[in-house]
């Protein structure tokens, strides 16, 4: 994971995210909240992401592929789409539906980067690399 250059898929889910930061913070702006203190901001980028993954993608995306035999359809597997499902249902929990349907693509690409690298790993890295951009688009659209 820390070869050089870097693995594609991980490059490419970076680049991917910039532009959604962008478009985020430029249309909604004021709407979007930004941690507020060091307490809110470790939650965001490192709390958060490390436990959301190893439950998503350690624990179920890991107990799915073995039971679903990393069936299929697509690029995806069967578990990463239903893992995606109940992470985007736990959203719901606590966001407005649009922004908890908005964890779908980002869900695929940590469930993928679960599956690349067969660790979690890179999956709470690249979590914590999306809440963390997310949390600066915020902060600057504030600003």
């Amino acid at each position: 994971m820390l070869a050089w250059p870097p693995d594609a898929h991980l490059t490419l889910a970076v680049l991917a995210a910039v532009p959604v930061w962008l478009a985020l913070a430029l249309t909604l702006g004021e709407r979007m909240r930004s941690p507020s203190g060091p307490a809110a901001w470790a939650s965001l980028v490192l709390v958060q992401p490390a436990i959301e993954e190893l439950v998503f993608r350690g624990v179920l995306q890991g107990q799915l592929l073995r039971l679903t035999a990393a069936r299929k359809f697509g690029p995806l597997t069967l578990a990463n789409l239903m893992v995606t499902a109940g992470f985007v249902a736990t959203h719901l929990l606590a966001q407005p539906p649009g922004w908890a349907l908005a964890v779908a693509v980002p869900s695929l690409v940590f469930g993928h980067l679960r599956e690349r690298f067969d660790s979690v790993v890179p999956a709470i890295a690249m979590h914590a690399v999306y809440n963390a951009g997310f949390g600066v688009a915020a902060w600057l659209a504030r600003g």
